[in-house]
């Protein structure tokens, strides 16, 4: 067996703990023990322990061999060498081949993370859209539920502190109907009272700001793991963890903070527009 070499200390990046999870993914389909794999292949347990953690490099042509090893398909194999090929710039783009929530990289460091802070200008950001109002913005069961969950993960004990802000202009936005709109608002009115997660309104009266164009979030870790950004386009997803781009989003979000209502007046305003839609609903 190879002896693990000893290299100095590295830390791992988003790019290479994206690919080490989707190495792990690869031999727990293939129902292959660490252990096994490692032997098979003639390295430590460590190398692989640290290949797929991220916190460690390894050559295209021994990633191949791991994915061989574990009997990756061709597009598993394609995709793999592809992210490994990349030059770790400290941003990349994932193109959404099925849905966004199901990005390994968006997964992976949303089940991380110590805190989330989201922003979407025109429609309720994805962690706190109920199921019916997902479905009518994406029109995909498998989608909706890959959002929903998603949701879930962040709910569960221990997930991340998560602060959702909310322009009131995506609550105007009819998604659906009324009904959909109604229940949506109820759920974000419900949604203030919830431990981890606090959704936060930016009023139509708020100053215009440069920071409420584009959409965008922030995720922080335990350190020594840095921040990452990352913004959802139409097709993909860019993620950041280059310190000047995360610096952006930082300043993006704190912009954000000043604009926004207290807890308890956003929760105001979800509730009067949910009696809003109930009573166009009931009309």
């Amino acid at each position: 067996m190879e002896p693990e070499e000893r290299q100095p200390v590295r830390l791992s990046t988003a790019r290479s703990r994206e690919l080490g999870e989707e190495l792990r993914r690869v031999r727990h389909r293939a129902r292959l023990s660490s252990g096994f794999v490692a032997e098979a292949l003639g390295w430590s347990l460590g190398k692989l322990s640290k290949l797929e953690t991220g916190s460690r490099g390894t050559s295209a042509w021994e990633i191949g061999t791991l994915l061989g090893r574990c009997g990756a398909d061709k597009p598993t194999r394609d995709r793999i060498l592809s992210i490994a090929s990349e030059a770790d710039t400290g941003s990349f783009l994932r193109l959404h081949r099925a849905s966004p929530d199901t990005l390994t990289a968006l997964a992976l460091h949303e089940s991380a993370a110590r805190t989330v802070t989201v922003y979407e200008p025109l429609t309720i950001p994805s962690l706190a859209q109920t199921e019916d109002y997902a479905f009518a913005l994406t029109r995909d069961r498998d989608a909706t539920q890959a959002r929903m969950d998603r949701q879930d993960n962040l709910r569960r004990p221990g997930g991340p502190e998560t602060v959702i802000y909310i322009h009131e202009a995506a609550l105007r936005v009819v998604v659906g109907d009324q009904k959909v709109m109604r229940d949506q608002l109820l759920r974000l009115t419900l949604m203030c009272g919830w431990a981890q997660i606090s959704p936060r309104v930016i009023p139509m009266t708020a100053r215009s700001h440069g920071a409420l164009r584009h959409p965008g979030a922030l995720l922080t870790f335990q350190e020594p793991t840095k921040p990452l950004a990352y913004t959802e386009t139409e097709t993909a997803t860019v993620f950041h963890d280059e310190p000047t781009a995360v610096m952006a989003y930082q300043l993006k979000m704190r912009q954000l903070e000043r604009l926004v209502l207290t807890p308890a007046q956003s929760r105001d305003v979800f509730a009067r527009w949910a009696d809003a839609y109930d009573r166009e609903r009931r009309a």
